[in-house]
């Protein structure tokens, strides 16, 4: 089982930035994927950026590409997105979740485990 809990998020202007944090509980956070999700008003669910099990490889959705980053630090359990150039779309509540494939996936099934979500609003 793993818990994870998102932090971070807030209001911002466009053009600026923010490091959303995710905090798992549990001794096997290195062996998820992890990955970064965001639901808009209105909108369906959708990928944002993942991370694989030992943070070597990434993969990430082509309306951040440039812009946001993610990493791990298996050593505390946390993984960061860390969204630069920020733009009023980027509004969303933005999710955590672990996937017990080792690899990177931007698909919803295959994450088991869910944050609660923390919102980040841009305004223009």
């Amino acid at each position: 089982q793993v818990q994870l809990v998102e932090s971070g998020g807030g209001l911002v202007q466009a053009g600026g930035s923010l490091r959303l944090s995710c905090a798992a509980s549990g001794r096997t956070f290195s062996s998820y994927a992890m990955g970064w999700f965001r639901q808009a008003p209105g909108k369906e669910r959708e990928f944002v950026r993942a991370i694989s099990a030992n943070g070597g490889s990434t993969y990430y959705t082509d309306s951040v590409k440039g812009r946001f980053t993610i990493v791990r630090d298996n050593a505390k359990n946390t993984v960061y997105l860390q969204m630069n150039s920020l733009k009023p779309e980027d509004t969303a509540v933005y999710y955590c979740a672990a996937s017990q494939r080792a690899h990177p996936t931007p698909h919803e099934y295959e994450y088991e485990y869910w944050g609660q979500g923390t919102q980040v609003t841009v305004s223009s």
